[in-house]
C-alpha cells in the first residue's frame, strides 16, 4: 500500500504543477513523460538489475569509507567527545566534521575538473533525452553533488537570460535532490543502522534530478 501511494503520488504532483500553471499550453508533456520514464528506468537498474545493483553497493561502500576519514579527523581533534555515549549525539562534534569534510573534497574535485566532466555527462544525458535547455540541464546535474546554493553558481552567466520555466527547474532541482554535505552527514547519523544507506541516497538524488 505505502509503495501504491508513492507511486500515485508522482503523479499527483505533477497535476499540482499543470494546475498552478500560468500558461499550460506551453507545457512540453514529452519532457514530463520522459523526466518520469528515466526515474523508473533507474529505479529498476538500481534495485532489479543485478551490475546496477553490484554498482552502487560499490559507491556505498566507497562513501562510507571516504566518510571514515573524516570520522578519523574528528576523532584526532575531538578524542573521546566522538565516542562518548553518555553525553549522546553532539552534531559539533559528529556531523559537523563530515560535512566540512566532504563540502571540502567536493571543492577539490571541482578545482582538479574531475567534477565538471561528471556533472557534463550527466547534463547531456537529460539535455538529449528531455529536450531540456543546456542552463538547467546543467544546473540540474550539479544539484546532484551540491547543494541548491553552490549549483546555479555553475549557470550563474546564463540566469539574467533565463525563462521563468527554466528559473523554476533551476529551483526544483535544488529542492529535489541532496547536497553532498548533507548527504555525507545522513550516512555517518545512519550507516550503523542501515548499512547501504549511501547508495540509496545517492541513487534517490540521482533520481530526483530529471524530476
Amino acid at each position: 500500500m505505502e509503495r501504491l501511494i508513492s507511486f500515485i503520488g508522482i503523479f499527483v504532483l505533477v497535476l499540482i504543477g499543470w494546475a498552478f500553471s500560468k500558461n499550460r499550453k506551453a507545457i512540453n508533456y514529452k519532457t514530463v513523460a520522459m523526466g518520469i520514464s528515466i526515474q523508473f528506468i533507474f529505479a529498476l537498474l538500481v534495485l532489479k538489475f543485478p551490475p546496477g545493483r553490484k554498482f552502487f553497493q560499490i559507491m556505498n561502500d566507497v562513501i562510507i569509507k571516504v566518510i571514515s576519514f573524516s570520522d578519523d579527523g574528528a576523532r584526532f581533534i575531538f578524542g573521546n567527545l566522538i565516542n562518548n555515549q553518555s553525553l549522546g549525539y553532539i552534531f559539533a562534534f559528529q556531523v559537523l566534521p563530515t560535512i566540512i569534510f566532504f563540502s571540502s573534497l567536493m571543492s577539490v574535485l571541482y578545482y582538479l575538473g574531475i567534477m565538471q566532466k561528471i556533472v557534463l555527462f550527466f547534463a547531456k544525458i537529460m539535455a538529449k533525452f528531455m529536450g531540456t535547455s543546456g542552463a538547467e540541464s546543467l544546473s540540474a546535474s550539479a544539484n546532484i553533488f551540491v547543494g541548491q546554493t553552490e549549483a546555479p553558481l555553475v549557470v550563474r552567466p546564463y540566469v539574467s537570460d533565463m525563462t521563468m520555466s527554466e528559473l523554476m527547474a533551476v529551483m526544483t532541482g535544488g529542492m529535489a535532490t541532496i547536497a553532498g554535505g548533507v548527504m555525507a552527514a545522513y550516512v555517518g547519523i545512519l550507516k550503523d543502522y542501515l548499512p547501504n544507506i549511501a547508495g540509496h541516497l545517492l541513487a534517490a538524488s540521482i533520481m530526483s534530478a530529471p524530476a
